[in-house]
Formats: structure tokens, C-alpha cells, sequence
């Protein structure tokens, strides 16, 4: 299933080469933040949808933004303060992360990349379950959080597999649409 949704991934993207500025615009219109909100991203890497541009937007509306940090394999992440512009160093998977000098922050919102949804909020990622962990230590920790997936349009299936350890998602922003679930759970 994960290479059939990164083909359908890669085209998607081919087919929308203004998604990442259409999802923009939707999610600043559909997804309500309250002042103080820090919002959690993701540097996107391969044919996730962009969303820097949003990440952007959301600073130059004076929101705190975080990027994710890998420390170690099979652990949450943890997340550091970043804007726009500010260096970054090579992070776990070759992914690029803010500096270790960058603070600490904990998201109250999390855009979180996918592979794949599902109309009942169900996504799939590349395996290794890092976001299924943050969600689950946020809920653990009794912390509130909304996790918003981030997508092309044809990343949408019409069932995500899951289990016990997989967590759903609060909402999901496309180039076109909003789709929102009930509030993150497991199970």
C-alpha cells in the first residue's frame, strides 16, 4: 500500500504544482487558531506537499512555529522553535531541522505529513510510527493537541489499515478541501 500511495502521492503533486499555496489559503480559512497557538510543522522532503508556504503565512500572522526533531529511533519527537530563513542542520533520515541551539517548544497544533487518509481520519505514514508516538506521548501527557494531516487530494483512500498503536488524525487540508474528523484517539 505505501508504494501504490507514493506513486499516487508523486502524481498528485505533478498534477497541482500550485497545491502548496491553495492549501495555504484553505487551511488559514477552515482551521481556527487561537492567539498563542504554537504550530508544530514538518520539512517537507520527496513529493510531500510543501508546506512551507503556510508555514509562512502562519509566521507572518505572529504564530511560534516548531519543526520536528528525531533523538533516537522508536522515541517521540521532540520539537524546536524555528522561523522562516533560520539555519538548519542535517537531521535524522536527511531531514533538515533546526539548530540544537534553537529552544524547545511543545506544539499545540501539529501539521503532520502522510503517505495516505481515509474519510474516517486513519493515515498512513513510511512505517517507523514517529508521529503515532508524538500523538500518543501528547495524549499520555494529557496535553491537548490537533493533528492536522497535510495532502493532495489524491492522496485520499477509502481505507487506511490501523491498529491498536496507530493514531487518527483531528483534520485533514488538501488544495480543495477540509476534511474534519472527531478529535485524535487510538484504536
Amino acid at each position: 500500500m505505501r508504494a501504490a500511495a507514493k506513486s499516487a502521492r508523486a502524481a498528485a503533486k505533478a498534477a497541482a504544482p500550485d497545491a502548496p499555496s491553495r492549501l495555504a489559503a484553505r487551511f488559514l480559512a477552515n482551521v481556527p487558531l487561537a492567539a498563542g497557538t504554537v504550530v508544530g510543522g514538518y520539512w517537507p522532503i520527496g513529493d510531500e506537499m510543501d508546506v512551507l508556504p503556510l508555514l509562512a503565512a502562519l509566521h507572518e500572522r505572529g504564530f511560534t512555529l516548531a519543526l520536528p526533531v528525531v533523538a533516537a529511533p522508536g522515541t517521540p519527537l521532540s520539537f524546536r522553535a524555528w522561523r522562516p530563513g533560520d539555519e538548519m542542520a542535517p537531521g535524522a533520515h536527511g531531514i533538515s531541522a533546526p539548530l540544537p541551539s534553537a529552544a524547545p517548544v511543545v506544539p499545540s497544533l501539529l501539521i503532520v505529513p502522510l503517505l495516505a487518509f481515509d474519510a474516517q481520519g486513519w493515515r498512513l505514514g513510511y512505517g517507523a510510527g514517529y508521529y503515532d508516538r508524538t500523538l500518543e506521548a501528547f495524549a499520555a501527557a494529557g496535553q491537548a493537541i490537533t493533528a492536522v494531516g497535510a495532502a493532495y487530494d489524491g492522496q485520499q483512500v477509502p481505507e487506511v489499515p490501523h491498529d491498536g498503536g496507530d493514531m487518527r488524525l483531528t483534520a485533514v487540508v488538501t488544495e480543495t478541501a477540509t476534511y474534519q474528523f472527531t478529535e485524535t484517539k487510538s484504536r
